[in-house]
């Protein structure tokens, strides 16, 4: 049973930071800004969150599952976030230590636009 000891629990919708590693292969590492899909009621009772990373990698301008999102201030002036469509993901989000984003909640016309994309790939709907 997963103890609730942490008042902050990620929202749908929510930007986060996570720590992708350990990872393997072609998979993202270190920390990165991750979008939420999953339910506050899910993320709070499992200790899980269901997302897709986000990046500023530059080859991604030309990937049609990759939502540009808009451009980063701070150390990465001029570049475009992109939420990686094509690589939902689940971590336990309390273990890696996940925080809230600067960037805060995504707004809904972007937010459809990345589930309209995810569901090309997953076909649920």
């Amino acid at each position: 049973m997963v103890k609730k000891t942490d008042k902050w629990s990620p929202h749908r919708q929510d930007i986060i930071w996570i720590d992708c590693n350990p990872q393997l292969g072609h998979e993202m590492r270190n920390i990165h800004p991750f979008l939420v899909l999953s339910p506050k009621s899910f993320n709070d009772k499992t200790s899980l969150v269901i997302g897709l990373p986000m990046t500023t990698a530059e080859y991604n301008a030309d990937n049609p599952f990759a939502v540009a999102v808009g451009n980063v201030s701070g150390k990465k002036v001029n570049k475009t976030s992109y939420v990686l469509c094509h690589q939902p993901k689940s971590f336990d989000w309390r273990a890696r230590g996940a925080k809230p984003h600067p960037l805060g909640v995504m707004n809904d016309a972007l937010f459809f636009d990345v589930c309209d994309r995810l569901n090309q790939i997953i076909q649920l709907k």
